[in-house]
């Protein structure tokens, strides 16, 4: 099991997260409120669909419902977290370049560690785009043979370095993303989803470790829904990612904290 003082404390996070959903977001109140939700567990008697978790194509047509009362941001960022599953996932060296290689992921990462500086590129445009900041700072950083690392998914990343000088490629790193559909063996990636941004990674003992501190995981009739615990705008409560994948949330019999296996 979860070490005590972990469960105590995810799940009341988990529970401050929903209350203050339903408390000041639009959609939550709307939706839970007919559904006979006001807590982590539907009133008794009521059969909220898919046991309080929400679709996130619904999610993606109304962000600007998910926004607080008191305003906040009105996008989701599909590089978010980032940062904090990077240390998990790879030992990287201070100044790196840290490249995500998305067409849907148009701005870097905001929340990488110091020492590692951050761009996006789209593969598909790669070579149309040579002359453009971000792209000419991936080209010279890899001339002049500093590290960098490359995430996104396997052909995504494939594409990317068939248009680099094919004398350069092996100095890139390659980290994989992986959707929750997606999980393998490893032996490295992060999970990635486009509401969620990143939220787990796989570590040495050969596990997928959620971002526990910031994440939170749940089974449902619908598949596992997770929630972000920190983020204040706009809210994503209980989300089925990927439409609904059947798993199992787990204790790591070595660090004690949550994992996640299909």
């Amino acid at each position: 099991m979860l070490s005590r003082s972990t469960a105590v404390l995810w799940r009341s996070a988990y529970r401050r997260a929903v209350l203050s959903a339903f408390n000041t977001v639009p959609f939550y109140r709307e939706r839970w409120a007919l559904d006979g939700r006001t807590e982590p567990t539907l009133v008794p008697g009521r059969k909220g669909r898919y046991d309080g978790a929400t679709d996130p194509e619904l999610l993606a047509r109304t962000v600007v419902d998910l926004v607080p009362l008191s305003g906040g941001e009105g996008r989701v960022d599909p590089a978010r977290g980032l940062g904090h599953v990077l240390p998990d996932a790879r030992r990287v060296r201070s100044g790196t370049l840290v490249v995500i290689v998305d067409p849907a992921i148009p701005h870097p990462p905001a929340d990488l560690p110091r020492g590692l500086r951050g761009c996006t590129v789209n593969p598909k445009t790669f070579a149309d785009d040579v002359s453009s900041g971000t792209v000419a700072e991936l080209v010279a950083a890899v001339r002049r043979g500093e590290p960098v690392l490359a995430v996104g998914d396997d052909a995504n990343i494939a594409r990317l370095c068939s248009a680099l000088p094919e004398e350069s490629t092996h100095r890139i790193d390659r980290l994989p993303h992986r959707s929750l559909a997606e999980l393998d063996g490893g032996p490295y990636g992060v999970l990635h989803d486009p509401l969620l941004g990143y939220y787990g990674a796989f570590r040495e003992c050969g596990r997928w470790h959620l971002d526990w501190r910031r994440v939170y995981a749940r089974r449902t009739k619908g598949g596992l829904a997770f929630t972000l615990l920190t983020q204040r705008s706009p809210r994503l409560v209980d989300v089925l990612v990927d439409g609904g994948v059947r798993g199992e949330i787990r204790p790591c019999p070595r660090h004690g904290t949550p994992v996640v296996s299909p």
